[in-house]
């Protein structure tokens, strides 16, 4: 069975968030930090070359595939700031209707610039996401 490409790594988060170019983007990424680590009470770790995560559960599927992966992370991309919201979206619809200006793909956030959603709201999601797979799949806290 194939290994999941996203693992965590030992590189440094700070030098990769102080590596960020954009100041817009640095400083966006800095706060959503903030907010991940005071939401799930766990330090960030680079997950690959470009996500920084937080926690980890353990996960199998009915088809037997298993695997760990980070409670809730971030990307800082070049078109939009990414945030993995593990437990999906389906049953946070009245929080995305108050977020703000976003898109949406499985699992993905993608927001422009955090000035474009309501940061109380965003935490919000971040927590009943982190609470979800914690139910779900039993991570430690």
């Amino acid at each position: 069975m194939a290994e999941l490409k996203t693992q965590p790594t030992g590189a440094s988060v700070r030098a990769f968030l102080d590596g960020i170019e954009d100041e817009r983007k640095r400083r966006d990424a800095k706060a959503v930090a903030r907010i991940m680590k005071r939401v799930t009470g766990e330090p960030p770790k680079m997950w690959g070359p470009s996500i920084v995560g937080y926690g980890s559960y353990h996960y199998v599927y009915d088809s037997g595939r298993e695997g760990d992966f980070m409670l809730a992370g971030f990307s800082p991309r070049k078109q939009a700031l990414t945030l993995y919201i593990m437990s999906g979206f389906s049953g946070h619809k009245g929080l995305m209707k108050k977020l703000g200006r976003h898109t949406t793909g499985k699992s993905c956030l993608y927001v422009k610039t955090l000035d474009d959603v309501d940061l109380a709201v965003l935490e919000e999601l971040i927590a009943r996401s982190v609470d979800a797979v914690r139910r779900r799949y039993g991570a430690a806290r």
